[in-house]
């Protein structure tokens, strides 16, 4: 289905070329809205190419616009803008359109690409915490997002778990309990493996993580357990399998709390076996040597402003490291999934590192020239004082403890609103969901922010309780209605503002996709939200006495509900019937 802009857009170059003006030519939506609905200022491009006034050249496509019966009005303002008034029978019967159409004229792909989404990345053996937050919630949210426009998009965790945090829990472990069959030397299969706990596995890696910044004897070891388990030493190998058991487990169900998925559970284990082939087409391609008893690769470029070093891709002890993996996994990625694009959805800090493994599998051939490779940095989650978020006692909050929190405020308001009976509990974990993700994704993901529990919960401003309010209004309009109307024509100016809300939409999508950045469509969704709002308080919906007001009323009411719902499934947010 064409958008209003793609639509305003070709009958305003047709405009221009019979003018005698020929160019490309951009619609916008007006951001003067007191003067116009849209606007054009090609114009101002045309004077130069064709040496005359911008406001000529305005003037001469206008009257050709003019014949247009879907102009209200259309205008050549000084010094050359064109701005535009739609009717609003062309706007209801857009909207009509929309609400039949099965997109509801969200812009599907002209080419369907294979999209895989690196985002959640967490370390096995560690509890989430609260700064796992960002990279699952966007992931998952753009992931949403590209489906929802015709792509088909899968996600990868990408386990952290096959380096140095599995040899620091191993090496604590060991000398904990040295008498487990697993650190003998001897170990075969079939021998007894020990049964390990979420709440062992919480307590072990810090501790070992605290020592191995102080003990250097201590941090040798755990250096040599990673070895011997990335060298496959049977016994590390069991113990790894049942740390990865525990772990995973309980990853999923803290990611199932927070309605977020993924299509693959790799990890940096599964690029491990791919690690030879990169090694020998790094050597074969001649691009890899020895700096300092390390093997690395040049991929500095004569344009970088700045000093990009070369790639480490093994060690000068001979093991592997992050770059290493990351280009296996890409490998790996390219034969299992052959993507069209692999986005990473990593912490800004993790730039340069991505800049250096792009460049060399590009250099490597790893993947095809067409084949995207885009780093999607986030911003830092800062507490009220504007410094990274932490608990009170300055600690770092696990994930499981914020979910739980909010959850628990959601539940005590539902309780003492009393509106809400059954189930309160699956109520109060949606209310909860939506204000954490809505208070992180309406932010540009590049920006940091300010993580502000209290706010998020406000039942006022951009907040995902405030969208979920919304949704329950309309249903509570639609349901004491005795039909859901039809487009019969606008009556109001509320009315109209609501309609260009939703035929606006469109464009605030495709923006979302183009950007990566899911921040468009919270911000569009809250804008349909407010405007529903003022809406709903200056006109009598279901009980408005003229039909033909009460038809159009209730069908927009109808067809704002199915918009919202569909931003807040692209944001991996679950609406409410009733608050």
């Amino acid at each position: 289905m064409q958008t209003i802009i793609e639509y305003l857009g070709s009958i305003t170059g047709e405009a221009f070329e019979r003018a005698g003006y020929p160019m490309e030519v951009a619609v916008s939506v007006s951001d003067r809205p007191d003067l116009c609905q849209y606007q054009c200022n090609n114009a101002f491009q045309g004077a130069k190419a064709y040496h005359k006034s911008p406001l000529m050249i305005a003037e001469d496509v206008v009257k050709l616009l003019s014949e247009k019966a879907v102009f209200a009005d259309v205008q050549a303002v000084k010094p050359g803008f064109i701005n535009m008034v739609l009717t609003d029978e062309f706007l209801l019967g857009y909207a009509q359109k929309m609400a039949e159409d099965e997109h509801l004229g969200i812009p599907q792909a002209e080419k369907k690409e294979k999209i895989v989404i690196d985002y959640g990345g967490p370390n096995v053996a560690k509890p989430l915490h609260i700064g796992h937050l960002r990279s699952a919630v966007i992931g998952q949210a753009l992931k949403l997002i590209s489906r929802e426009m015709g792509h088909e998009a899968v996600g990868d965790i990408h386990l952290g778990d096959w380096g140095l945090q599995i040899g620091l829990v191993i090496a604590e472990l060991s000398e904990r309990h040295p008498e487990w069959k697993v650190f003998s030397p001897d170990f075969k299969e079939g021998d007894e493996v020990p049964v390990l706990t979420t709440e062992l596995l919480s307590e072990v890696y810090p501790t070992a993580s605290g020592r191995s910044k102080t003990d250097e004897a201590f941090r040798e070891k755990a250096h040599f357990a990673t070895r011997d388990l990335q060298e496959r030493r049977p016994g590390y190998i069991a113990l790894w399998q049942e740390i990865m058991r525990v772990s995973v487990g309980d990853l999923k169900q803290n990611y199932e709390k927070l309605s977020v998925d993924f299509e693959y559970w790799y990890g940096e284990s599964d690029a491990d076996k791919d690690i030879p082939a990169l090694m020998e087409i790094l050597e074969k391609k001649g691009l890899s040597y020895e700096s300092d008893g390390a093997l690395v690769v040049d991929v500095a470029e004569e344009s970088d402003k700045a000093p990009v070093p070369p790639v480490i891709v093994r060690k000068s002890d001979g093991s592997s490291i992050y770059a290493t993996t990351d280009l296996a996994t890409i490998i790996q990625r390219e034969r299992d999934l052959a993507p069209d694009r692999i986005w990473y959805v990593v912490d800004n800090r993790q730039e340069l590192h991505l800049t250096q493994v792009f460049r060399c599998a590009r250099k490597a051939g790893l993947v095809p020239e067409s084949t995207g490779l885009e780093f999607l940095g986030f911003g830092t989650m800062n507490g009220t004082d504007g410094k990274p978020y932490k608990t009170r006692d300055g600690g770092v909050m696990r994930l499981s403890d914020m979910i739980g929190t909010v959850t628990d405020a959601a539940l005590e308001r539902i309780v003492s609103q009393g509106n809400i009976t059954e189930n309160p509990e699956d109520y109060a974990r949606r209310i909860g969901i939506a204000a954490i993700k809505f208070g992180d994704l309406i932010n540009h993901r590049s920006k940091d922010y300010i993580f502000d529990l209290d706010k998020f919960m406000s039942s006022e401003g951009k907040t995902g309780v405030y969208i979920l309010y919304t949704v329950s209004r309309i249903n509570s309009v639609l349901a004491k209605a005795e039909s859901r109307g039809s487009f019969a024509g606008i009556t109001t100016g509320e009315e109209r503002d609501l309609v260009l809300a939703l035929v606006n939409t469109p464009e605030m999508w495709r923006l979302s996709l183009n950007e990566r950045a899911p921040s468009y469509i919270c911000e569009n969704v809250y804008r349909i939200s407010s405007v529903f709002s003022h809406f709903y308080h200056e006109n009598r919906i279901g009980d408005e006495a003229d039909e033909k007001a009460r038809n159009t009323r209730l069908a927009l009411s109808e067809l704002t509900r199915r918009m919202i719902v569909k931003h807040l499934n692209a944001l991996g947010i679950e609406p409410v019937d009733r608050m």
